[in-house]
């Protein structure tokens, strides 16, 4: 017969997905669905920035409209478009050719309406019928609002591409790097905000008896833990961090400049790094600090990923997490590998839109999986070992006395 201590590794914390063992299991699919819907609107927006296509639409409103249906509604449209900076730079386009890029910013708003729908209704059936768990209609309120000022920093975003500012530029007009870097890390807040609601549902039954379980493992295996959720969560952050730094170099069209690895170009810091006054703007406006900021950060995200999955894995240790420790540092080192290769690609091939969505999309799914990792290891949180470990020595006393 297995111990309680094999028996904890060996099964885990898995999540409880059937609902005659969870009765709030519907909810937790429903959220982490919504997460994914995140997920596509977040790739569409990559697509519509990538097609050049975000200040296609001069207007815009919370509750969205319907796109030109006739001839002369697109000819009407076109000839808005016509009034504002971009057009400038691009006085060759056609009808057919604003068309596509119209579609594809429609695409984009209308996707992040339905996703708020996506959201607020089935919040609404699950409330009625008592699945939303206690305590977390507050999370629910806070997501919503997440998701709805999302719109407002989008339009926020577009309109500092549309003012008349804008009109003498003669670099290529685009949004404020700035405004495009805080869209995209509201997006991906609030993705992982959803993903970790969503676990956390899922895993409500083993609430109850995850610091019982605690108790049962050995001091190595908690120490171990303990040391893998605190550098699961610090990579998580520096994926993060990673993430915006990619916003600023898409932002400044970054990706164009510098197409070597590893060097850029001929030398390993680039010359005009710090060129531009005052200091900070170089952080968010300087093609070559941006990337070479996108590059450090990229590559110490990889190697602290690997170094966790290689202290996780480690066959004298491997058997001291359970098994959803390991999937998850299977994760993130597979993860980060691919992710590097598609970064290294779409630098060396000039920024493809295939491999650049791609490349944007990896980030998601190495952000996936150190959330995934640190909620796995949640039963290695300190309050719940000091809790664990008060309770043995407790039961210690209590056992003294009674010999006594």
């Amino acid at each position: 017969m297995a111990s309680p201590i094999s028996s904890m590794l060996q099964k885990g914390l898995p999540a409880v997905t059937n609902a005659a063992h969870n009765q709030y299991a519907p909810a937790g699919k429903w959220i982490l669905g919504t997460a994914a819907s995140v997920v596509g609107m977040i790739h569409v927006g990559g697509v519509t920035r990538l097609t050049k296509s975000g200040l296609s639409m001069t207007d815009w409103s919370p509750l969205g409209s319907l796109p030109p249906i006739t001839q002369e509604e697109w000819e009407t449209e076109f000839a808005r478009y016509k009034t504002y900076p971009e057009w400038q730079q691009r006085k060759s386009m056609t009808l057919s050719d604003f068309k596509f890029i119209y579609g594809w910013e429609y695409g984009h708003r209308m996707l992040g309406r339905t996703v708020g729908l996506i959201f607020a209704l089935p919040w609404v059936y699950f409330t009625a019928r008592g699945r939303i768990p206690q305590g977390y209609q507050k999370r629910m309120v806070g997501l919503l609002a997440m998701g709805g000022t999302q719109g407002l920093v989008g339009w926020w975003m577009v309109k500092s591409g549309l003012g008349n500012d804008r009109l003498g530029d003669k670099h290529e007009i685009r949004v404020k790097p700035i405004r495009l870097t805080t869209h995209l890390t509201m997006a991906v807040a609030t993705y992982g905000a959803l993903v970790w609601t969503g676990f956390d549902i899922l895993g409500l039954p083993h609430q109850a008896k995850m610091k019982e379980e605690a108790m049962k493992l050995s001091k190595e295996a908690l120490k171990h833990a303990r040391r893998l959720r605190m550098g699961s969560m610090q990579l998580t952050a520096l994926t993060g961090i990673t993430i915006i730094s990619g916003a600023l170099v898409a932002g400044n069209d970054a990706g164009n400049a510098y197409n070597t690895f590893p060097k850029m170009g001929d030398e390993w810091v680039p010359t005009g790094i710090s060129e531009l006054t005052p200091w900070y703007r170089n952080i968010h406006e300087n093609t070559a600090t941006v990337q070479f900021n996108h590059r450090i950060l990229g590559m110490t995200t990889a190697v602290g990923a690997y170094t966790i999955a290689a202290m996780g894995l480690v066959p004298s240790k491997s058997a001291l997490v359970t098994p959803q420790v390991r999937r998850g540092l299977y994760a993130i080192g597979l993860a980060s590998a691919g992710q590097v290769t598609l970064g290294i690609s779409t630098l060396l091939m000039y920024v493809p839109l295939s491999l650049a969505a791609a490349h944007q999309l990896g980030s998601i799914v190495v952000f996936t999986s150190g959330l995934y990792l640190t909620h796995s290891l949640r039963y290695a949180r300190p309050a719940l070992t000091r809790a664990a470990a008060q309770s043995a020595n407790a039961g210690k006393k209590v056992a003294g006395a009674v010999v006594s």
